[in-house]
């Protein structure tokens, strides 16, 4: 037995010949993103032949990753920041003037756009909240999309809430006590106060209730809600009385969240583009939809026999007849189709990476890990292929957040270090959410304690089943995994042949006092009650505990670390310090700052030298092929 040829890092981190692709109103067109001059920007294509694709955007700089059309088919609306700043703007194209650039409809310096929707029952405009008169206060807007004329609607009074619109006329308001509850107001359009129509428990919902989105009548409002239970169930809360009625549920599944956290992945309420509920995204080990609208079963049950993945991004006409979907997949990513309801045809539009061949790529298989304390890890195992699974090399990736999971579908990194001879073990330890209530308030109080131990028993599990050579085992993640990686280096140093932290926090005092100011008045709900509140000095010295920075001189790990240098939430300075400190002991680290990213890498050069560095640097410490070999 054999590992299959090696795949070059630039065959999984390059970008794709084409992807994300998404409907026009009118039936007649998709919008996808492809590269023009190496970065990723939007393309046009007629789907029933025609003219030829072309490019829509002009972004040289930096990728594009999101976007979407307007009501109206002459208008593509994309959001773009500026080195990963995460000060999002919004863009226009014309697409009826070819020649034409695109338009900044929110042209103010520093500002970030939050979220942006069609108004309702106001065609060709889109309201949005945007925080250009003062960083922590995101005001609500309405802009018309033809002649970019932006309106106030309403000022934000206070950090932490957020203004919304439910039909052409309602105003409401979603803000947090100083408990950390969230409370739902209807405004008083003349007055502007504040008459309260329900109240949630923020103890429950780390990033907030999820999902939220205005019934298409303005009259209620669909909410991902735990009730007295421990997984969330879609409810109906009525916007006048606050009353709560049930729409769906799954026995033993939460709704999948990702997409609160992530805004380019898939929302957990399917909508057709009048806003009708059609259908609610359920994720255990994988995807279940429940369908909400009988013809949308139909819809789906065909959309299911397209592919053996779980149902990704989905997008259609105003007739809901024509779709263009794509498919999460363990060994073929994101292969988008185009199926026709009406005329029941059905054909693949493309393949984002058809150089990599799916049988060459190795599975991701669920597997269930028991904790120390009998709490169920539910966790992901991807085995090199060709070789027998015994004895292998383990890389363990963490996931960021902690507030998010991991789920099955194509993971590049972990693709990339199978196909070089490593076991990659993916945990959704105790805080990971998707998995209960009671699975996520397992962490509060655990970072460096019980939510490390949940990675060190997943360790030893690998190594009992015979997957893992217990002496070449390494740690890898990025944003809170990063830290988890530096806590393996320093509270566990004997477990670990290398660690790989990127963006990682190495102290938890100084990452909080350090978030931007639109993060902060959310914090209350997650860092503050999982971890605790630099300002007490209790508090600070109990987080200062449990930094890896305290504890410099027990680290003899091998360290890879990387940081963005525009990163507003893991500041550079989080990496510098400990880099710094262990130089000055003497220990070696090996330290990239990439200049033009921020918290996430998008471009596709920085990607590259990032898992380039990662294999080779795995290769020296764990003793898997090496690229240059």
């Amino acid at each position: 037995m054999a590992l299959p040829d090696l795949i070059p890092v630039e065959d999984f981190f390059g970008p794709p010949e084409r992807a994300a692709a998404r409907i026009s109103p009118d039936g007649t067109r998709i919008a996808y993103l492809a590269p023009w001059r190496n970065r990723l920007n939007v393309w046009v294509q007629d789907l029933d032949g025609g003219a030829e694709p072309r490019c829509v955007t002009a972004d040289e700089t930096r990728s594009v990753t999101t976007h979407q059309w307007g009501d109206d088919p002459r208008w593509l609306l994309y959001t773009q920041d500026s080195g990963g700043d995460e000060n999002w703007h919004l863009y226009r194209v014309d697409l009826d003037d070819p020649g034409s650039a695109a338009v900044d409809l929110t042209p103010f310096p520093g500002a970030r756009v939050l979220g942006f929707e069609p108004s309702p029952g106001r065609p060709g405009r889109m309201t949005l909240l945007l925080n250009a008169r003062t960083p922590a206060e995101f005001d609500l807007h309405e802009v018309d999309v033809a002649t970019g004329e932006l309106t106030l609607l309403a000022a934000c009074t206070g950090p932490g809430q957020g203004l919304f619109r439910a039909g052409a006329d309602g105003l409401f308001s979603s803000s947090l006590t100083a408990e950390g509850d969230m409370e739902i107001s209807r405004v008083d359009p003349a007055t502007g106060a504040l008459h309260r129509v329900l109240v949630w428990d923020g103890a429950d919902y780390p990033l907030g209730v999820y999902p939220r989105q205005v019934t298409p009548e303005g009259t209620g409002m669909w909410v991902g809600s735990y009730g007295d239970g421990d997984r969330t169930r879609l409810v109906r809360v009525d916007l006048d009385t606050g009353e709560e009625t049930e729409v769906d549920s799954h026995p033993e599944y939460d709704i999948d969240v990702r997409g609160l956290v992530f805004p380019a992945l898939p929302q957990a309420l399917i909508q057709d583009r009048q806003g009708a509920l059609l259908g609610v995204r359920y994720r255990g080990e994988r995807q279940v939809i429940h369908a909400l609208d009988p013809r949308f079963a139909e819809v789906l049950a065909a959309l299911e026999k397209l592919s053996d993945g779980d149902l990704d991004a989905v997008s259609c006409d105003d007739s809901g007849n024509r779709w263009v979907v794509s498919f999460a997949h363990d060994r073929d990513p994101g292969v988008n189709w185009f199926y026709d309801h009406a005329t029941g045809e059905s054909r693949l539009l493309f393949r984002p990476y058809p150089h990599l061949d799916p049988a060459a790529m190795a599975p991701m298989l669920p597997v269930s890990i028991t904790a120390r304390d009998g709490l169920r890890l539910p966790s992901y195992l991807t085995l090199p292929a060709g070789v027998e699974p015994a004895g292998l090399p383990l890389v363990l990736v963490v996931h960021g957040g902690p507030w998010t999971r991991d789920c099955w579908g194509f993971n590049k990194g972990a693709q990339l270090l199978a196909n070089r001879g490593y076991a990659v073990l993916q945990v959704n330890f105790r805080g990971s959410t998707g998995f209960g209530k009671a699975h996520t308030q397992a962490g509060v109080g655990e970072l460096a304690g019980a939510m490390h131990d949940d990675l060190i028993d997943a360790v030893d599990w690998a190594v009992a089943q015979g997957y893992a050579d217990p002496d070449r085992v390494g740690i890898f993640g990025g944003s809170y995994g990063g830290y988890a990686a530096l806590v393996g280096a320093a509270f566990t140093p004997d477990r670990f042949a290398a660690a790989i932290d990127v963006v990682g926090i190495s102290n938890l005092a100084n990452f909080m006092r350090t978030q931007p100011d639109f993060a902060r008045p959310g914090l209350v709900n997650n860092w503050y009650r999982y971890v605790g509140d630099p300002a007490d000095p209790a508090q600070e010295a109990d987080m200062l505990a449990r930094s890896p920075i305290s504890r410099i001189d027990d680290i003899r790990t091998p360290l890879l670390v990387v940081q963005g240098a525009n990163d507003v939430r893991v500041v550079q300075a989080e990496s510098d310090q400990i880099v710094g400190s262990l130089r000055d002991r003497g220990v070696e680290v090996e330290y990239t700052v990439f200049p033009d990213e921020g918290h996430d890498f998008v471009n596709p050069e920085n990607q590259i030298a990032l898992y380039s560095s990662v294999a080779r640097f795995l290769a020296a410490h764990l003793g898997g092929r090496d690229d240059h070999r």
